[in-house]
């Protein structure tokens, strides 16, 4: 049985994992940490990690940079594996995560979704395949008109990966409206669209003479990065002390 603390409890996400985790037979949730308890999550939260008092075996996060560097003192202290989900991070709390590694087990995933993280590997072999080729690559995002952030997260995650894979040749370009100009076979074009209420959908697309390949993930639910987010803590539990993937959830799957 892996033995979850559930940091952000209280969140939109805290609340679909909390959800998830009662069909999961080897998994539960002991305890939260959020400062806001309404009472109906089932399990004791704690508004500061010096308050907690249960054993466990593995941290879920999907809180606020605001509370990181003292969930991450946590992690180690406890030599607690950290799975962490929390975006919007600075360059010194990176830092600290980095090191924190040396000392503890931490996965940290732009995207939990499973499908968004096979969908990169998958990428890896078409880059090598129609980059060579001189196929131009796009990536458009789509995602409803409440979403503040563009590009999102996920599809500078997906362009990082394409443009390792690439051996870093790539230049993003993130809006043509200013160019007059021939596209460079060197750019790595990444659009955003906001509307309505369209599910967060992600497309690649490999465009070579006379042919197109497309590779498309949508999220039609939270669920998604619920269930991805549960898996690698279970993977995770246990592990000995350095960075860990979602590519590495899927590998240890297979």
């Amino acid at each position: 049985m892996t033995r979850i603390i559930m940091s952000g409890c209280s969140g939109r996400m805290g609340r679909v994992i909390t959800e998830l985790v009662k069909g999961v037979e080897d998994a539960e949730i002991v305890c939260g940490l959020d400062i806001i308890d309404d009472g109906t999550l089932g399990y004791p939260v704690f508004k500061s990690v010096d308050e907690i008092n249960v054993e466990a075996d593995v941290i879920i996060d999907f809180s606020s940079p605001k509370v990181f560097e003292s969930l991450l003192a946590y992690s180690v202290e406890k030599q607690l594996p950290l799975v962490l989900c929390t975006t919007g991070l600075s360059e010194e709390q990176l830092a600290s995560m980095n090191e924190a590694s040396g000392k503890v087990a931490i996965l940290k995933s732009a995207n939990m979704s499973l499908g968004i993280n096979t969908m990169m590997e998958m990428l890896k072999t078409a880059v090598s395949v129609f980059c060579p080729a001189g196929f131009d690559v796009e990536i458009v995002e789509q995602h409803h008109h409440n979403k503040l952030d563009a590009p999102s997260g996920t599809a500078i995650a997906l362009a990082d990966a394409i443009n390792e894979a690439a051996g870093g040749e790539f230049e993003y370009i993130y809006d043509r409206s200013d160019r007059r100009q021939m596209r460079d076979k060197k750019e790595l074009g990444i659009s955003a669209v906001r509307a309505g209420s369209i599910p967060g959908t992600h497309d690649v697309i490999f465009a070579g003479q006379d042919e197109v390949i497309e590779f498309r993930h949508i999220a039609y639910s939270r669920s998604i990065f619920g269930n991805g987010a549960i898996s690698a803590a279970k993977f995770l539990a246990g592990k000995p002390a350095g960075m860990y993937t979602m590519a590495d959830v899927i590998k240890a799957a297979l």
